[in-house]
């Protein structure tokens, strides 16, 4: 495994600039481009590899790995209010809190 496998990369394309922009979440931002998505990501992982040698070289400490396991279940604080506001809703639609938010959450993200 290269240290890189550690973070996970993204390689997203861009409306805005209309190319593929690849990124390194929580540690370096949109940092290379393109309009080949394959390229773009040779190209971040070249990026992130001299990343981790300039941080040994200066003997930095890294940012927390990113690519892990996740186990599927974070503590949300949200306030009593939206709580009961949430909790009524997934009633209504005769659903559980978890079963409801999970699908508010899902629907967030989709494209």
């Amino acid at each position: 495994m290269k240290e890189r496998d550690a973070y996970l990369k993204l390689v997203e394309w861009s409306e805005e600039d209309q190319c593929y922009v690849g990124s390194v979440p929580s540690w370096i931002g949109k940092c290379c481009h393109g309009l080949d998505e394959m390229k773009v990501y040779e190209d971040l992982c070249c990026i992130l590899d001299e990343w981790i040698k300039i941080y040994k070289k200066d003997g930095r400490t890294r940012p927390p790995p990113t690519n892990k396991k996740y186990s599927g279940r974070f503590v949300l604080r949200v306030g009593s209010e939206l709580h009961q506001a949430l909790v009524l809703k997934a009633m209504t639609n005769e659903e559980s809190l978890n079963s409801y938010v999970v699908k508010a959450l899902r629907k967030e993200i989709s494209p």
